[in-house]
């Protein structure tokens, strides 16, 4: 008895000690909330799932996840204390402490800090870039946002704003300021960390490109000083390691650590906010005001928006892969009816995903529907929460559930994976795209004709590519959204949907939370297929081509004992080589079909036959996915040299004249 009690006495002020001690990493209120059960957690008090109905409310409560453990899924390098107060006038002043961990085996003596928000101001790199239009929409005139950064102190108080000078690695424009760089005082030993305290104000412009505000409605996305990533030797191919650094630009999307973040948010009464992560206590109001706390871990970004005219539904779903979360809903008054809709395309898109692809890590999923007029904020991804299509009509089509599963979507390749959107946007987007895809037939039974898609690509460029490097606003998206789409669907119609769906899942398990490259995934791909992609990479992924099969030339002779000689020419003008079927049609009505392997540029194949040959088409079956030049698989064999050359130029010149005017 006596060791009895020692033992439990030492086990209890261990527990006391453990507990004391997070309380300077300030989340300690948050551990309690995010991990403990509610006390009606006993199963028998609890109704089954399908008992369960959204129900509107006029203010959502805190949350208590659906799980109660906390395992530590990524390495999380930062960790962020914010404050930030939503003023009368649409500023945002904040105050903010985060630590930085460094991952690397190197002592750092700079850090690097995205200052977004600057994007936004007179002669920016994105202003530039983008002409001030983004996705459709323009910035109104003037309307200009800024981020002024007020204090920057060490832990010890000392002032390091003398040292902050902005810095423009991709474009040398001295007007940039989206990018600054500091000394540091002492550099940070692998493995050890500093922190950093600052304040700032945000000026936040008309709606656009993500981010502003539209009347009472405010997105924040993008809005707070961000530690730029730090990339460990091996970090996607990196040989040796350092700061992955780059300006915001007109096409680019952003790039971060995975981490820790509380914070505190600070609206007008009237208002209803959403954010990332999960509210760890009912709303305090004070003063006309009402303070708001949110907590989340293993994610790579915070957004949140607020408005005092969202309509708020909530409901708690789970299944093979979604352990528990609350999905809830901030929707536009327009859309208030359309509840039902957001709901069951939140539920079967997270479903469909935790069982193809794996577990949803997280216990909320926020879905916030814009006002018409803030369409900029519509349709974009931050951890936990998404932004639907803004609300135009009372009565949308399905873009209603295409743009909110492609966000969800989101969640597992921009959220979970992480890529590097400014270097590689494609393994983000035309994952995503590629997926919606998936969800959209699955759910809704509406699939996409790919081939009428890959004769959209009328200027192939590299997958591979920083964002900016592209020819124009246009080919990005076409290219990284659409081709890389089609690249996914061409390699899943060689090795069939079912290894296609092994794939994705091996890809997802292995990289979650490891900021992946595209040679990560070509690794996963020839693990799981047991065979070579070196060639089917390079064409595609690298070098930007498309497929292009054609029928060169057909030549059918006479003999002088009956019947005909014919000599049929094809060739590869595109891609990597593949199996694709070749029809030969003869004038008796006969058919022949045979098997070219495609690995050759060229093959000549003869054929004896009684009767001429009347045609030959490559490809029938159209399985070649990327071939975006169709005009050319097929030939006739009466039709005389001269007539032949100038038809297909002339076809030619119309198809790419017509698409040219179609692709997005």
């Amino acid at each position: 008895m006596p060791h009895r009690r020692m033992y439990r006495a030492l086990v209890l002020a261990v527990s006391a000690a453990l507990l004391v001690s997070s309380f300077k990493f300030g989340f300690a209120d948050a551990w309690a909330d995010q991990y403990v059960l509610p006390a009606s957690a006993d199963p028998q008090e609890r109704p089954a799932l399908g008992e369960i109905s959204a129900v509107p409310a006029s203010e959502p409560n805190a949350d208590v996840p659906l799980t109660p453990t906390s395992p530590v899924l990524s390495n999380r390098v930062t960790e962020y204390h914010i404050s930030v107060a939503l003023e009368e006038d649409g500023t945002l002043n904040a105050q903010q402490t985060v630590t930085w961990k460094n991952p690397g085996h190197k002592d750092v003596s700079d850090l690097y800090l995205h200052l977004y928000p600057n994007a936004f101001s007179p002669g920016s790199t994105f202003l530039k870039e983008s002409g001030g239009q983004l996705r459709g929409d323009k910035m109104q005139a003037g309307s200009y946002g800024s981020m002024t950064l007020n204090s920057l102190t060490t832990e010890e108080g000392e002032t390091l704003m003398p040292r902050l000078h902005y810095v423009q690695p991709d474009d040398g424009n001295s007007s940039d300021k989206t990018l600054a760089t500091l000394r540091l005082p002492h550099s940070v030993k692998p493995g050890k960390s500093i922190t950093l305290t600052m304040s700032y104000t945000v000026k936040l412009p008309q709606v656009f490109a993500r981010m502003g505000k539209a009347g009472d409605f405010v997105m924040a996305g993008q809005w707070f000083p961000k530690i730029a990533v730090y990339e460990p030797a091996g970090t996607r191919g990196r040989v040796s390691e350092g700061w992955n650094t780059h300006q915001y630009h007109g096409d680019s999307e952003f790039y971060s650590d995975f981490g820790i973040y509380s914070v505190k948010i600070d609206v007008p009464e009237s208002y209803k906010v959403a954010a990332t992560g999960f509210q760890t206590k009912p709303a305090a109001l004070a003063n006309g005001r009402k303070i708001y706390q949110f907590y989340a871990d293993d994610v790579h970004d915070f957004g949140w928006a607020a408005s005092p005219a969202f309509e708020f539904v909530e409901d708690t779903f789970s299944s093979v892969g979604v352990p528990g979360v609350r999905i809830k809903l901030y929707i536009d008054p327009l859309h208030k009816d359309l509840s039902e809709r957001y709901m069951h395309a939140a539920k079967s898109a997270l479903a469909k995903l935790g069982e193809w692809y794996g577990d949803y890590p997280y216990s909320t999923l926020s879905v916030v529907v814009p006002p018409a007029d803030a369409n900029g904020a519509g349709g974009m991804e931050y951890p936990t929460l998404v932004t639907a299509a803004a609300a135009k009509s009372d009565k949308p089509g399905y873009e209603l559930e295409r743009t909110l599963v492609h966000e969800i979507a989101h969640q597992y390749w921009y959220g979970i994976v992480a890529s590097n959107e400014f270097e590689e946007a494609w393994l983000d987007e035309g994952f995503t795209s590629y997926t919606e895809d998936k969800l959209m037939s699955s759910i809704y039974g509406i699939s996409p004709n790919v081939n009428v898609e890959a004769s959209y690509m009328t200027h192939p460029e590299p997958l591979k590519l920083d964002s900016w490097r592209y020819s124009s606003s246009d080919r990005y998206a076409e290219n990284v959204y659409m081709r890389g789409k089609l690249v996914l669907k061409a390699m899943e119609k060689q090795v069939g949907e079912k290894t296609m769906r092994k794939i994705m899942r091996a890809y997802f398990q292995k990289y979650r939370f490891k900021h992946p490259s595209s040679a990560d995934f070509q690794k996963v791909v020839e693990s799981v297929t047991k065979d070579k992609w070196s060639d089917f990479f390079q064409a595609y992924v690298y070098q930007g081509q498309m497929a292009d099969y054609a029928v060169e030339s057909i030549q059918s002779v006479p003999q002088e004992g009956g019947g005909y000689v014919t000599t049929v020419l094809l060739r590869r003008n595109g891609g990597s080589g593949q199996p694709v079927g070749v029809v030969f049609r003869f004038a008796n009505g006969e058919t022949v079909r045979e098997k070219w392997n495609g690995e050759q540029k060229h093959a000549q194949l003869q054929l004896k036959h009684s009767s001429p040959l009347s045609y030959a088409a490559v490809d029938p079956s159209m399985s070649v996915v990327l071939d975006n030049l169709r005009f050319n698989n097929y030939l006739k064999t009466e039709v005389p040299e001269k007539t032949r050359t100038r038809l297909n130029i002339s076809l030619s010149a119309i198809v790419e004249g017509l698409l040219g005017t179609l692709a997005w």
